[in-house]
């Protein structure tokens, strides 16, 4: 365990923040490109953050937050981007950057460690050998993922508690909250996806995914030219054939044949109507019936 050092917002505020401030200030950012295009990525994901955060009240009571840090283009993505918004002012909260190594066969254990002391943010790495678990526990030629993402979410539950933060934030983005949805569509049976805000069983923690609006394909560039020194996420071996690759695949395809349409599908999340469905328990069927007749 190691612990180390509005609903609409204006772009004008960051493009001047930029030009009185640059961004020789802070290490993180020392690389960055200085293109238009890049410019450009970079003021989309800081917009639809700060959308995020606004639309969920995600500020509200917040004082310390525990980022989730797995090594891949989200969750480095997720850490700049609170860290530049912290470094503006527009974030008051203390952030702490956390990974789990997971005890997974040739993990590069030095990478985030030395990536995150060089950027200057405070950190917690820890290891738990919830891989050695997960071999044991799962049959062979079944997927590691669910009972590992498991084993994860409570040990940085435990570690967000340790630490004395309000909540746990998360890397999810656009594509995971869609995906997810679509895998309880044609797997569970039920209408449900990722929050944005979430509070666990428990009760005393927030789980939080500022990225709820950012498309994945913007993350990789932005990641990509960032040069985060990305860990792959294929280390145990047990990524192929997954059912959320699949609905991935669907996804890619539908934005290929009708752009726009992942847009258009988050929207639909935000604008539920219980009545124009099938849940009782929503909406109460029972009670309606015509007006009677004079």
């Amino acid at each position: 365990m190691e612990l180390s050092a509005s609903s609409q917002y204006d772009t004008v505020n960051i493009a001047a923040d930029d030009e009185e401030t640059g961004f020789d200030a802070h290490p993180l950012f020392a690389r960055m490109p200085s293109s238009v295009s890049f410019n450009k990525l970079r003021k989309r994901l800081l917009r639809q953050t700060r959308q995020a955060l606004d639309d969920f009240d995600m500020l509200k009571g917040a004082r310390r937050w525990l980022v989730g840090l797995s090594g891949g283009k989200d969750s480095y993505s997720l850490l700049a981007l609170l860290m530049d918004l912290q470094w503006r002012g527009l974030l008051p909260v203390e952030l702490i950057a956390c990974n789990l190594d997971q005890g997974q066969p040739n993990f590069p254990k030095h990478i985030l460690p030395d990536y995150l002391s060089s950027i200057g943010v405070k950190h917690r790495i820890e290891y738990r050998d919830t891989y050695s678990i997960v071999k044991e526990k799962v049959p062979t030629g079944a997927t590691y993922c669910s009972l590992c993402s498991r084993l994860r979410r409570g040990n940085l539950y435990r570690i967000a508690r340790e630490e004395g933060c309000d909540a746990l934030v998360l890397g999810h983005h656009r594509e995971d909250i869609l995906e997810t949805f679509f895998m309880n569509l044609f797997h569970g049976g039920r209408l449900a996806s990722m929050p944005a805000k979430l509070l666990n069983d428990e009760g005393d923690l927030m789980v939080l995914r500022p990225l709820a609006y950012a498309a994945e394909d913007d993350l990789a560039k932005f990641a990509a030219a960032m040069e985060f020194p990305i860990i792959p996420c294929d280390l145990c071996g047990s990524q192929d054939g997954l059912e959320r690759n699949a609905m991935k695949a669907m996804l890619a395809d539908l934005e290929r044949r009708m752009p726009g349409r992942k847009d258009t599908m988050l929207r639909a999340l935000g604008h539920v109507n219980p009545s124009h469905l099938l849940d009782p328990k929503l909406f109460d069927f029972q009670s309606l019936s015509p007006e009677p007749k004079e």
